[in-house]
């Protein structure tokens, strides 16, 4: 199915190359002139630093991975393919001279075996046929390509690329490889030569973004009926390698093409999420395509308010009603990869159609939707909920698999892992006493998209076991929940406001050394907190706040003391409506008062007014 749709994705793109080309980024021209003489080379890089880029040409495409063995492209390769020259490098300080030959000998070889009488065939053959080397080490750029040993293409000088040439175009269109095996191919149904080697594939990832790897491939070679590979139990019906799962060679050139294509530098339909590289098409020409890439990823710096645009205009959509046409039932695909050494793995597959797509990213940002700072982004993206989940912030803690595994969930309708939930508990215990390195100030440990993320995962997983419950976490607080958790969750909040409201200025909390306990096993700290600690801080309190804290405590109380007591232990759903709870209850107190009788109330907007 996946072979399929990328074939289908692939048949729907006019504008790719075509079987047997490749677009590629080639960073340095050897010109020569029409009698096959060395000019100079030319650089086709163009920007400053990160983003100097080099000219993409269509060239010949191999048509399968190089692997260790000794393949030459077509007029264009390294230094060592098309001049012979050895070139150090840190896995192979001392190349060896005898290999280099072998590779400057195949990269010859297939341009003198191309049949045709063309001026520029012509003098691609006086080319290799000479030695040039005192020249081509004089020419300015050389040290650069040295170093470097990056791909350098053969071009005419007043005509460009030789790949361009019509002629050439012609040649090669016309040299036909020696027929390979045939076999009924397993995407397309058509009779085809099978590809014992697919195409690489590249752009996934990982340690190593510019290595080859392969979709399908079958590690083992059969030499005179025995198998010689590492994998004995692929080759019990002695068919080697791609042979074991035979696709065409038409339809492997297809879907790696699309592939690449899907995972290239400029591509608008893939994005990083944890370790895994998602790539995402429609069965026909679709906005959402593009769309989810910024509904889902980090704002560019020069246009911040991208994705929360692409979401707005996602929500309109959905409540419009515009995605129930024909548009709305195109198949729609996801694709999640990762590398794994040579081959790639796939870590989930999705299909649905553009409206369903759709309707699951909106419901994950409405879980998502929680009261917020004025200055805090209205929605989130999946790399920010998942920082929120990691030691120190950083990217490189966020868990393996919990990526993939969320966005699996998110395209799926699926409750989110409980890793995630565990992970943004676990960090709002870790971070309780966390402070501003510069200013010595606290650090909330439930801040915005903590408690975003954890109100999504408890929505989702009610809603999942009882789906006639949409919500039940709200977005603001909410005096009607009596869940012992959110309401010992607002309990301490409300403790810890009195706290601060009778110390002003003081630099640490009752969260500081209480909030892991009160979280987690609250009959060990609430009786103190609430027995011996909020009177003396009352006592220090003018007349009319120590009415409201009471009011508000009480309030609290009654759903909690006078039914069942402090609970020895909260389950992890119960941690998690906890800091619910004290984030709602902390953020009413930033809310501003609006009539004379909430003057009495607290307001972390400054000092209350105590007229």
């Amino acid at each position: 199915m996946i072979l399929q749709a990328l074939k289908g994705y692939y048949d729907r793109k006019q504008d790719l190359p075509q079987l047997g080309w490749e677009t590629k980024e080639i960073p340095f021209l050897a010109v020569i002139d029409n009698e096959g003489q060395f000019i100079q080379f030319e650089d086709t890089r163009e920007g400053e630093g990160k983003d100097r880029r080099a000219h993409r040409y269509l060239v010949p495409s191999l048509g399968e991975k190089k692997g260790g063995g000794i393949k030459a492209n077509l007029f264009w390769e390294n230094i060592e393919y098309m001049f012979g020259i050895p070139v150090p490098t840190k896995a192979k300080p001392n190349p060896g001279q005898k290999r280099v030959n072998k590779q400057h000998e195949t990269f010859k070889k297939r341009i003198q075996e191309l049949a045709g009488d063309c001026q520029s065939l012509n003098a691609a053959k006086l080319f290799i046929s000479t030695d040039k080397t005192d020249r081509i080490k004089k020419d300015p750029l050389w040290k650069t390509i040295f170093s470097t040993n990056q791909s350098i293409l053969i071009s005419l000088r007043g005509k460009g690329s030789i790949t361009d040439d019509a002629e050439i175009q012609k040649v090669i269109r016309g040299s036909t490889a020696p027929a390979g095996h045939l076999g009924v191919c397993l995407v397309s149904g058509a009779l085809d030569e099978i590809a014992r080697l697919e195409p690489p594939v590249k752009g996934i990832y990982g340690s190593d973004r510019k290595a080859e790897r392969s979709l399908v491939a079958v590690n083992n070679e059969v030499n005179n009926g025995v198998n010689k590979g590492q994998t004995p139990a692929f080759a019990s019906y002695l068919k080697q390698q791609g042979y074991n799962s035979p696709v065409g060679r038409k339809a492997s050139f297809a879907y790696t093409t699309a592939l690449n294509h899907l995972l290239s530098k400029d591509s608008r339909q893939k994005m990083l999420v944890g370790d895994v590289t998602t790539v995402f098409w429609a069965e026909k020409p679709s906005a959402l395509e593009t769309q989810i890439v910024d509904i889902f990823g980090e704002p560019e710096e020069d246009d911040p308010d991208r994705g929360v645009n692409a979401v707005r205009s996602l929500f309109r959509a959905v409540e419009t009603g515009s995605l129930a046409n024909d548009e709305g039932q195109t198949r729609f695909f996801i694709l999640g990869l990762a590398p794994n050494a040579s081959r790639i793995a796939v870590r989930f597959w999705i299909t649905d159609t553009v409206a369903g797509t759709a309707g699951k990213i909106v419901q994950h940002f409405e879980d998502l939707r929680i009261v917020h700072g004025p200055k805090d982004k209205e929605t989130l993206s999946l790399f920010r909920l998942l920082v929120s989940t990691a030691v120190q912030g950083e990217s490189k803690n966020i868990q393996p698999n919990m990526a993939g595994d969320t966005m699996r969930a998110i395209l799926e309708g699926l409750p989110y892992p409980k890793t995630l939930l565990q992970a943004a508990i676990r960090r709002a215990r870790a971070e309780q006493s966390k402070k501003n390195k510069k200013t010595g100030k606290p650090i909330p440990n439930v801040p915005y998209a903590r408690a975003s993320l954890i109100k999504a995962c408890i929505d989702r997983e009610t809603r999942f076991k009882n789906p006639q419950i949409k919500e039940e976490l709200t977005m603001s607080l909410d005096l009607s929940n009596t869940n012992i958790g959110y309401r010992l969750g607002r309990l301490f909040a409300v403790l810890e406001k009195i706290q601060a409201e009778a110390n002003p200025g003081i630099n640490a909390t009752i969260r500081d050394r209480f909030y892991g306990a009160a979280s987690g096993t609250p009959v060990t700290v609430f009786p103190t907190i609430v027995n011996r600690l909020m009177p003396h801080h009352l006592a220090k309190l003018a007349k009319a706040k120590q009415t409201f804290f009471n009011r508000l405590v009480q309030e609290i109380m009654n759903n909690v003391d006078g039914r069942i007591g402090f609970p020895s232990t909260l389950s992890l759903f119960d941690q998690g409506r906890f800091a619910i709870g004290y984030y709602h209850q902390t953020q009413q107190f930033y809310i501003k008062k609006k009539s004379k009788s909430d003057e009495s109330q607290p307001t972390n907007e400054g000092e209350p007014n105590n007229e």
